[in-house]
């Protein structure tokens, strides 16, 4: 049985396989917030409503190859909850209003709200994914 105590793998930080020079991760998500290159601040993040570009206008950075998924509906939900939920179970508490309007009140004021903002969530996620590193044309084996 080997007794020697566990290791973790660390990536050679030495040399960057980067052209470009990250900002840090306050501005990278500051600029991705207001759908601006994480990189340089000046190209655009977006082509379409949630469509990332392929590659910065500006800087070339290769912003398509950042993949956000599920994380952008899974902040923006998270943080429209905790926005709405107590004030739906305040007023809920106080003034038990019929359930009709209630539907009518909230139902698309959660919707507008997600809606509104989704862009700006996935900008800031890829703006945090470029300072973490993970962007590339790595692919596994």
């Amino acid at each position: 049985m080997d007794n020697a105590p566990p290791t973790t793998w660390e990536p050679d930080r030495s040399v960057s396989d980067s052209p470009y020079i990250i900002p840090p991760l306050r501005t990278a998500l500051w600029r991705g917030l207001r759908n601006r290159c994480p990189i340089c601040g000046e190209g655009k993040v977006f082509s379409g409503y949630l469509r990332v570009v392929d590659q910065c206008a500006v800087c070339a950075a290769p912003l398509g190859s950042l993949r956000a998924d599920d994380a952008p509906p899974y902040f923006t939900i998270f943080i429209v909850g905790h926005l709405f939920i107590p004030p739906v179970l305040w007023i809920e508490r106080h003034y038990m209003p019929p359930i009709w309007i209630q539907m009518l009140v909230w139902i698309p004021l959660f919707t507008v709200a997600t809606t509104l903002l989704l862009r700006p969530v996935k900008g800031a996620t890829v703006g945090l994914m470029c300072r973490l590193g993970f962007g590339g044309d790595k692919s596994p084996g």
